[in-house]
């Protein structure tokens, strides 16, 4: 791939799915109690730093911006996928859902009280990560928490097909928490904790707390 083609390959391929990739996702939360719970800290982190609007970023569907909106509080989703967004506002009309990339987030700097990337850095060449983590610093207030879950292990994988047999293009990548934690402490923040999902699984997950630091890392 050259350029940003594997960014069209990833909207281009969940544009696709996106119908499909709903369907499945819509009830994934129920039978997650850990996933579930590292959410719940999420929203008190944000509300004990004195509250304000969440970005859900990679939304997809928005089933996640939803759940954090019925714990209070004030979500909104955004997506590469087009089709996705489609999707979230059809089915949580009350939320606010927008087209952006991560690499280029159309929000004002330190304008978001919290930011969450489920899952959504998947897709992501590890070239790119450190720049979407500075921006992810750039729009978080000072001392605003950021969430971020990925899949744990090392390489990645031409995924071809999938949510219901459609065609898809994109690169799956598995990351070492040691090593995203690096990146985020590079990219200006500090890291709080650490949960490990599912560690006996072939694909186990990870959940990473950090925060924005108050300290502009370039000067420290």
């Amino acid at each position: 791939m050259t350029g940003d083609d594997w960014l069209t390959d990833i909207r281009d391929s969940y544009d696709t799915v996106a119908v499909s990739y709903a369907d499945q996702l819509r009830e994934a939360l129920t039978g997650a109690p850990y996933l579930r719970a590292a959410l719940s800290l999420f929203a008190e982190l944000v509300r004990t730093a004195g509250g304000g609007p969440v970005a859900d970023v990679g939304c997809g569907p928005g089933h996640v911006t939803a759940h954090l909106g019925e714990l209070g509080l004030d979500a909104f989703g955004v997506d590469l996928s087009p089709a996705m967004i489609e999707v979230a506002r059809r089915d949580h009309p009350g939320l606010r859902f927008e087209v952006g990339s991560m690499t280029d987030l159309r929000l004002a700097g330190g304008s978001v009280a919290g930011l969450l990337a489920f899952w959504s850095l998947v897709h992501l060449p590890d070239e790119v990560v450190p720049a979407v983590f500075g921006e992810f610093r750039r729009v978080l207030r000072p001392g605003g928490p950021l969430l971020i879950g990925f899949h744990v292990g090392t390489g990645a994988r031409l995924k071809t097909q999938g949510y219901g047999g459609h065609p898809m293009r994109v690169h799956v990548h598995r990351r070492r928490p040691e090593q995203v934690a690096a990146w985020l402490r590079d990219a200006g923040f500090t890291v709080e904790a650490h949960l490990l999902t599912d560690p006996d699984a072939d694909v186990p997950g990870a959940l990473l707390f950090a925060r924005r630091s108050e300290v502009d890392s370039s000067k420290r």
